[in-house]
């Protein structure tokens, strides 16, 4: 017999979580004194990861070689900066003011444990844990594990205490994926479903509008009737009664508290209003879905969310002029999409991130951390696009840089370099542990022991060690 019942499985979830958060609220005052502490040392409240999508070429941006073959080193030219020594792309005026904020890893690379295709690359620099025979024989086919490495993201959310009424760690504007498949790397995966992120949708049309599709309400349950305790308790109760018949209750119930804050939290409304901002604010940001995403970031590090990731929002348009995909995978017409698009879609928003946490009195507790799943190659000219005519760079994971501000990292720095065609690391070289770890550590996260899904203990990471020497 079929059965129906008046809620479904996702309204489960949402009147599941009021008990929860009924009672972390009340303890919201407490949630500034359960932050780590370490005499001496200052510690990170939160980070904001930005991710540029298909990989960004290092030696157009940061990594300049302006001495190397024409055939190498390419059209654009550096320019000085903000911090004494060190050069950034002419296209970034805007971050080259900010320079002084940054401390840049040159010397990243995956020391050939990668693949040299995307999923391996999102799956390293997201975990800090190198990929498995299965990315090597599967590709880009590799589709997330539940036996796989969590994200930097699930770690901190596993190690930091909850949040009273937000999630411990939100991606936006999207998750990363494509038709077939979706990204390796960005899920808390054998820590379980209950560190995954909150995936929040944004669209470069309505770029101040932002969603939480797989949480919204079905049906007749209202946004009101959400508010009312007892029909919530009401419900919940029954719809325990009847978990036993259905498993799949039981699996999607470690979302509730996550469902129930963004539906029906006043805190989480005005966390994700960006209409609030003034709009002199909006402007210093930019236009855009990018830049919409690093105000949010910013606003929800305010409101002490521990971890952020900004995903880059590609452009269909981009796909056709630049063989990306509509991101940073710039396989033809490098140089162009780079001046025209995607250096001046990152400045504006990202040095204003910058500045905005510095005046605010934030960046001293918030880590940036600007990092992607690869660098570009070198020598210009990929087969795929037409060759050298093509202007296209390929694929490059022996060799990329990492950005890093905030959080008690000392700004205008460089660390590690690259041989004279920024092929391959030279002096200090590192790999995505490293940087796994610096994270780690800027957040406090000294005790990397943990119990998987299974409730076995394990170490979330034995390799890499955190780059104090930025500190």
């Amino acid at each position: 017999m079929t059965m129906h019942y008046p809620l479904d499985r996702r309204t489960f979830l949402v009147a599941g979580g009021l008990g929860f958060f009924g009672i972390n609220l009340a303890h919201a005052a407490a949630y500034a004194s359960q932050q780590p502490s370490t005499p001496g040392r200052k510690i990170a409240r939160s980070t904001i990861l930005i991710w540029l999508s298909g990989g960004a070429s290092h030696i157009d941006t940061w990594d300049m070689k302006p001495d190397a073959p024409a055939e190498y080193r390419g059209v654009f030219k550096p320019i000085v900066t903000s911090a004494p020594g060190i050069q950034l792309c002419e296209h970034l005026p805007h971050l080259a003011r900010q320079a002084h904020h940054l401390a840049i890893v040159r010397s990243l690379g995956d020391h050939g444990r990668g693949t040299g295709d995307h999923h391996a690359g999102y799956y390293y620099n997201l975990t800090g844990h190198a990929p498995d025979r299965s990315f090597h024989q599967l590709l880009n086919a590799r589709t997330p594990y539940p036996s796989d490495w969590p994200s930097m993201a699930a770690v901190v959310a596993l190690k930091r205490p909850p949040h009273p009424h937000l999630p411990s760690t939100i991606t936006l504007p999207h998750k990363e994926g494509a038709p077939e498949y979706t990204r390796p790397g960005q899920f808390a995966a054998r820590l379980g479903m209950d560190y995954d992120p909150v995936f929040v949708d944004g669209t470069r049309e309505r770029p101040l509008d932002f969603t939480v599709p797989a949480l919204s309400l079905q049906g007749d349950i209202s946004a009101e009737r959400l508010q009312d305790r007892r029909t919530l308790l009401g419900a919940l109760e029954a719809a325990q009664r009847r978990s036993e018949a259905s498993a799949a209750i039981n699996d999607y119930a470690k979302h509730q508290r996550k469902a129930f804050t963004l539906l029906s939290s006043r805190q989480t409304r005005a966390a994700f209003d960006l209409r609030a901002e003034p709009e002199k604010v909006r402007a210093r940001y930019g236009k855009g879905i990018n830049a919409m995403s690093m105000l949010m970031a910013r606003r929800l590090v305010e409101a002490g969310v521990p971890f952020v990731t900004v995903f880059w929002k590609g452009d269909k348009e981009l796909d056709k002029l630049c063989k990306s995909g509509g991101g940073w995978d710039t396989h033809g017409n490098n140089f162009n999409c780079l001046k025209d698009r995607l250096l001046p879609e990152l400045d504006q928003p990202f040095a204003a991130l910058l500045e905005d946490l510095h005046q605010r009195g934030l960046l001293a507790t918030t880590l940036v951390l600007v990092s992607s799943e690869m660098g570009r190659k070198p020598r210009i000219g990929d087969p795929r696009s037409g060759g050298v005519g093509g202007a296209g760079r390929d694929h490059w994971t022996a060799c990329q840089s990492v950005l890093l501000a905030g959080g008690g990292i000392r700004g205008g720095q460089v660390f590690g370099t690259t041989d004279k065609r920024a092929e391959y690391p030279a002096d200090n070289p590192v790999a995505p542990e490293h940087i796994a770890r610096t994270v780690f550590h800027a957040m406090g996260i000294d005790d990397l022991h943990a119990i998987d899904r299974e409730g076995r203990p394990f170490h979330l990471m034995q390799d890499g060690r955190p780059l104090t020497e930025l500190f």
